[in-house]
């Protein structure tokens, strides 16, 4: 239905990207705030025309669409007020000490845009991690245009909310090529935009070979540029013996819920639970798999989505040692995710990097540890992920603080007592974490913070006040927050 973008169609849009960076860089906060609180009415209007093709395109049901895009308009309109209040500008300033020997000079540093951002739409999330997304929402209050490439299961919808962006920007008389929408299925298409000259950024949610590809890309340009790819993860959950003994069936319960929500299409779904073997283990096993046998298939986001679960659920559940411990009785359809539950013994998990990938659907595997050593041994086989969660007592956490602060070293979320699927958009939320969970663990794709993946820093050495960017005025008339010789304050500099 949408033909790819095409060389020169992407080279034309790049160039007046390129064009509008130096125009849009340059408007006020309040002004990038203004635009981006106008897309969001305009979804927000928009809603009933947008959820039923999302509806047809991805599977996912209207109730979960409009709480997508519920978010979607909140992340704008919470980025929008984080965007001209200028925190995350981090504006350091020391002022001048004609007294010091050398001479103490008059420095200000703040951060400034990256230049035009290319952002790839997820296949997941339709709306908060495609087109209007946090990506897009972030390059825009960072001060970057942005480029999106629709996904192509959703590519409609994709066009249905790109519109709306351009008619914000119209109607905030933004720089021409400020926003633009492009098509395409053939790598050729990604290739082309991360190697464009005029490309200063990438932003990425998916699979681990898309991520991986566009970052080796970005890599060997002759200019190299910072790619944000948010690339899956298996999300492990450790099972301490005192909570377990305590709760066992509620935290059966809780997990069923969190391994089917949603098919188990989410970045943050618990692929991987690590336990004690023992009679506690052995009742929890039997309480998850009797609700994971009551589970209902569901159809899956698109039928590559559906192959690829399949494929991946038999390559694991086909490995040595492995049982499967549980499946949902009801016989799944066309294109739809059977909820799973399998079993491995440590040793055999920790010799079989097959197990430690993840099954992209409603899928974990459970990991039976001999003793809380060989649990500290399997900690040590993860790469990196989003989330690790701990189920543990105070006494388990007072009792393991080895393997407390080895989960800690491969996750960017750390959760005790509750489950990973579930991302709030606050300024505290950490959505990253060590590679290849990400390309870049220091960064979040979730909550304000984000926006400084699109910004880099410059410092202003003796430059006349008269001549400084509005944000370094010493009468601070933006009234944001500035680190002035080492205080926080929104004062004005005497």
């Amino acid at each position: 239905m949408y033909p790819d973008s095409n060389a020169a169609e992407i080279e034309r849009i790049m160039s007046e990207a390129w064009t509008a960076f130096h125009g849009y860089r340059r408007i006020s906060l309040a002004k990038r705030s203004e635009f981006m609180k106008t897309i969001a009415t305009d979804l927000r209007q928009e809603a009933e025309r947008l959820v039923p093709v999302a509806v047809q395109e991805t599977n996912l049901p209207a109730q979960r669409l409009r709480g997508e895009l519920a978010r979607t308009i909140f992340q704008l309109e919470s980025y929008a007020e984080a965007c001209e209040k200028g925190d995350w500008m981090d504006i350091r300033i020391d002022t001048a000490d004609p007294n010091k020997t050398p001479a103490k000079p008059d420095i200000r540093k703040m951060l400034v845009p990256l230049g035009p951002v290319v952002v790839f739409g997820a296949s997941n999330f339709p709306f908060a991690y495609s087109t209007a997304g946090g990506d897009t929402a972030c390059a825009f209050a960072a001060g970057c245009p942005v480029i999106v490439k629709a996904h192509p299961a959703h590519s409609g919808t994709s066009t249905l909310v790109a519109d709306i962006i351009s008619t914000a920007s119209s109607k905030c008389r933004l720089p021409r090529g400020t926003f633009a929408h492009v098509y395409g299925k053939s790598p050729e298409v990604g290739h082309a935009l991360v190697t464009n000259t005029h490309t200063k950024a990438v932003g990425f949610t998916g699979s681990f070979a898309g991520g991986k590809q566009l970052f080796d890309w970005a890599n060997q340009r002759k200019e190299p540029i910072p790619v944000f790819s948010e690339m899956g993860s298996t999300n492990p959950v450790f099972l301490l013996p005192d909570k377990l003994r305590q709760d066992y069936k509620s935290v059966a319960k809780l997990y069923a819920g969190s391994i089917t929500l949603g098919v188990g299409q989410f970045c943050t779904n618990p692929g991987i639970i690590v336990g004690i073997a023992g009679e506690s283990l052995n009742e929890f096993m039997s309480a998850l798999g009797a609700e994971i046998r009551k589970a209902v298939p569901a159809t899956m986001l698109h039928p590559g989505i559906a192959n690829s679960f399949w494929e991946k659920r038999s390559a694991a559940i086909h490995q040595t040692e492995v049982e499967v411990l549980a499946e949902s009785v009801t016989l799944p359809l066309q294109n739809q995710g059977q909820p799973t539950i399998a079993s491995v013994s440590a040793a055999a998990f920790m010799n079989n990097p097959i197990l430690h990938q993840e099954v992209f659907g409603p899928y974990s595997i459970i990991v039976r540890c001999e003793s809380l050593n060989e649990m500290l041994e399997v900690v040590r086989t993860f790469d990196g992920q989003l989330t690790a969660t701990i189920m543990g007592s105070e006494k388990d956490m007072m009792e393991n603080d080895d393997l407390v602060e080895s989960i800690k070293n491969i996750c960017g979320r750390f959760i005790l007592n509750g489950v990973p699927t579930g991302v709030e958009v606050c300024l505290s939320m950490h959505h990253g974490g060590p590679f290849p969970a990400t390309t870049d663990a220091r960064f979040t794709s979730v909550g304000a913070d984000g926006i400084k993946r699109f910004a880099r820093p410059i410092a202003y050495q003796n430059w006349n006040d008269s001549l400084l960017p509005e944000e370094l005025k010493n009468a601070n008339p933006c009234h944001i927050w500035r680190t002035i010789n080492n205080e926080l304050t929104r004062n004005s500099i005497n």
